[in-house]
C-alpha cells in the first residue's frame, strides 16, 4: 500500500469576502483630495453679431505674465499677487475715451478705453506652478466681481442676489470678462 502525501488544502472561500471588506475599509477611511480650480465657461470662437477680425487697440490690453519662478509681471513690470486685483480694476474701469457713464476710472491714457473694450492677456510659463496660475485667475475674478458688485449697488440699486436674468445679462455686458490665455514662448 502506498501512502500518498497530499498537502492540506486551505479553505479559500472567505478570501473574496476579506478582499471586499479591505476594499470597503480603504474607500471609507481614505480622503480624496479636492482639486483646486475655477469654474469658467469658455466662450465660442466668435460671439454672434461680433466682428472678431478687427484689431484691438494696444492700450485696451492688460498683459499679464507668470514666469517660471512664479513671478507676476503686468505690462513688463513685476508686481505682487496682492496688487493684481487693484491693478486690474483700475485698468478695466478706466473710462479712457469718456463714453462710460457708470465707470469710476481716472481716464488714464495708458489704460483701457471702456470696460467693454478691455482685454486681459495672461501668459504662463512652462515651469510656472498650477497654484500660482490659479491664484492669478482668482485675483482677476475678484476684480471683476468687485466691479460688477459696485455696478449692481450704484446703477441697478439692488443686492446681487435679487437680480433678474435680464439684469444679470446687463451686468455682464457692462463688465464683460474677456481673458486671453497663452503659453509663454
Amino acid at each position: 500500500m502506498r501512502h500518498s502525501k497530499s498537502a492540506p488544502e486551505v479553505n479559500a472561500g472567505s478570501m473574496a469576502d476579506i478582499a471586499f471588506l479591505l476594499l470597503m475599509f480603504f474607500l471609507v477611511t481614505s480622503a480624496i483630495p479636492k482639486d483646486n480650480g475655477f469654474n469658467r465657461k469658455l466662450p465660442s470662437e466668435c460671439p454672434p453679431n461680433e466682428d472678431c477680425s478687427k484689431e484691438i487697440n494696444d492700450r485696451n490690453i492688460l498683459r499679464l505674465a507668470i514666469n517660471s519662478n512664479d513671478g507676476i509681471m503686468v505690462n513688463n513690470e513685476i508686481v505682487s499677487i496682492s496688487d493684481l486685483k487693484d491693478i486690474t480694476k483700475k485698468f478695466v474701469d478706466n473710462n479712457g475715451d469718456g463714453t462710460c457713464d457708470y465707470c469710476q476710472g481716472e481716464k488714464s491714457a495708458s489704460s483701457s478705453d471702456h470696460p467693454k473694450k478691455a482685454v486681459l492677456s495672461l501668459q504662463a510659463g512652462k515651469q510656472s506652478s498650477y497654484n500660482q496660475f490659479i491664484a492669478v485667475q482668482d485675483e482677476l475674478t475678484k476684480a471683476y466681481y468687485e466691479l460688477r458688485n459696485d455696478y449692481t449697488n450704484k446703477i441697478l440699486k439692488k443686492p446681487s442676489d435679487e437680480l433678474s436674468e435680464n439684469e444679470i445679462k446687463k451686468l455682464k455686458e457692462a463688465y464683460p470678462f474677456v481673458l486671453s490665455e497663452t503659453e509663454t514662448k
